[in-house]
């Protein structure tokens, strides 16, 4: 997930970070209806399970994201799967860090809330294709956004980042679109065999 490691950004933007993170998590937690907890905890396992194989981007790495898919099927629930998610890889295998959990989870949620609420109106699971079309649209964007806001953080932690910044921009284009695809396949297939997962 776009980690970025504890000791890399500035305490002002880590304050930031975590304080609109806390926000984010609860209104998911205030949204989530006890029977959506099951697809919460699967899609942050698949989050989780996705982002183990990743390449480092200067002082962040780059990998699958699937944030977009969890934006169009979760909702605002989305940022406790990805709070879930970077907890445990923080904890288990040192992937970011715990002081950075906030903006991590930020730069990760923030994306895929606002991508889903932009692509929703294209969303209907009983049409597998319109279903396919706009979960592409919506990982794309997400990824994007996630890109940007992640440059974002290490441009505002001071100018010696903003090689790395840039880097990071340009390493999550081509996720952008590899993510685009497996979203669209992943959505569509579920759209048509088992639509009722997607509402």
């Amino acid at each position: 997930m776009a980690h970025i490691p504890d000791g890399v950004l500035s305490n002002p933007v880590l304050v930031a970070g975590g304080i609109l993170a806390m926000a984010g998590v609860a209104r998911g937690l205030r949204e989530l209806e006890p029977v959506r907890v099951p697809k919460v905890a699967m899609l942050s396992a698949v989050m989780f399970v996705a982002s183990l194989i990743h390449l480092p981007a200067g002082p962040a790495s780059v990998h699958l994201l699937l944030n977009g898919m969890a934006g169009m099927v979760l909702g605002w629930a989305a940022f406790p799967a990805l709070l879930a998610a970077l907890l445990l890889q923080a904890v288990m295998f040192g992937f970011g860090g715990l002081l950075v959990l906030g903006v991590n989870t930020l730069n990760m949620a923030a994306p895929a809330v606002l991508a889903g609420l932009v692509f929703r109106r294209l969303w209907n699971p009983a049409q597998p294709r319109r279903a396919a079309l706009a979960a592409a649209l919506c990982s794309g964007g997400a990824v994007l956004l996630t890109g940007l806001m992640v440059a974002g953080s290490l441009a505002a932690s001071g100018r010696e980042f903003e090689a790395a910044a840039r880097l990071v921009v340009l390493t999550h284009l081509p996720v952008m679109g590899i993510e685009a695809v497996f979203a669209s396949a992943a959505i569509g297939l579920l759209a048509r065999v088992k639509p009722e997962a997607l509402a």
